[in-house]
């Protein structure tokens, strides 16, 4: 019977979670869309701010759903005290990546204290209704990921993504923001770390040039590069998952990252010697997150038992 009572409130809580979240997206992304196409004549600043307060409603609804919908999901947020955030402020962000559901947290955290956060995405989003014109009219950095091989044979590609996505940083210039880089590329796998022989335990290689290209652009304008750590310590969850609330714990820390002297003193792409003193404060950055996830996990784990 316990069972059968646990499987019928699952139900319920997905049709409600999806009923939700699909009648709010057609509510608020026809707006969102509409405002966009107007950018095809004129740049305003009064509409970019207009579709972000739609977009911040469109969010707030689905963290409304969070907590009321998923009150079992317990949250461990550590902020440090050398971060102070604001909705006025300009940042860069760098995030382990593992799950769809980072990009649910990040907007969980961030919504209420922190400047919308876009995040380099790949260019084929463009195509899901809704969802994909939307990242582009909000500013979202998209990229296309062409091979090496086609890179090699027709060299322009690469610089042409590097120039649109230059383009879209800058226009984030115009407004607060938080931009959102997941270094290592991709969704973290047991499979993907044995391939890569990954010389961290808990994540992939870092991935340094969209950053140094946003830093490249940025780096003189911004408050704060934030370093987010997410741990989910007793799985990584898939979407469904999370909204069926069967996530119970999920531990996120935020700290702030020092940018080093040097770090506009040359361009990523151009100097090879900047290129590697780069990657290899990036991977000093990737090590300190690494240890701190162990320890993240130490620490939930230790709490469990208490």
């Amino acid at each position: 019977m316990k069972r059968s009572n646990t499987l019928l409130k699952k139900i319920a809580r997905g049709i409600s979670v999806t009923s939700t979240i699909t009648a709010s997206t057609f509510l608020h992304g026809p707006p969102v869309l509409a405002l966009g196409l107007t950018k095809l004549f004129a740049q305003s600043k009064k509409i970019d701010e207009t579709n972000i307060k739609i977009t911040n409603s469109w969010l707030n609804i689905n963290n409304w759903l969070i907590d009321h919908v998923l009150p079992e999901t317990k949250w461990d947020i550590h902020i440090d005290e050398q971060l102070d955030l604001n909705m006025q402020g300009r940042y860069l962000m760098i995030c382990n990546h593992q799950s769809w559901v980072d990009t649910t947290v990040n907007q969980y955290f961030g919504v209420s204290r922190m400047p919308l956060t876009r995040f380099f995405t790949k260019w084929e989003l463009i195509f899901i209704p809704f969802v994909g014109p939307a990242f582009k009219i909000l500013g979202f950095p998209m990229m296309k990921r062409h091979s090496k091989a086609e890179i090699a044979k027709n060299p322009i590609l690469k610089q042409r993504d590097m120039e649109e996505a230059r383009q879209a940083c800058e226009q984030l210039l115009t407004q607060p923001f938080t931009l959102l880089n997941y270094l290592e590329g991709t969704r973290f796998t047991v499979e993907k770390h044995q391939s890569q022989q990954s010389p961290y335990q808990h994540l992939l290689k870092p991935k340094a040039g969209g950053l140094a290209l946003a830093l490249h652009i940025l780096g003189n304008q911004i408050d704060a590069l934030v370093d987010m750590t997410i741990v989910y310590p007793d799985s990584i969850p898939g979407y469904g998952e999370f909204w069926l609330g069967d996530v119970p714990r999920i531990a996120v820390d935020l700290r702030k990252i020092t940018l080093p002297d040097w770090i506009n003193e040359a361009n990523y792409e151009d100097d090879a010697e900047y290129r590697q003193k780069f990657q290899h404060w990036v991977d000093q950055i990737w090590q300190e997150k690494d240890q701190r996830i162990s320890l993240m996990k130490q620490r939930l784990q230790q709490s469990s038992l208490n």
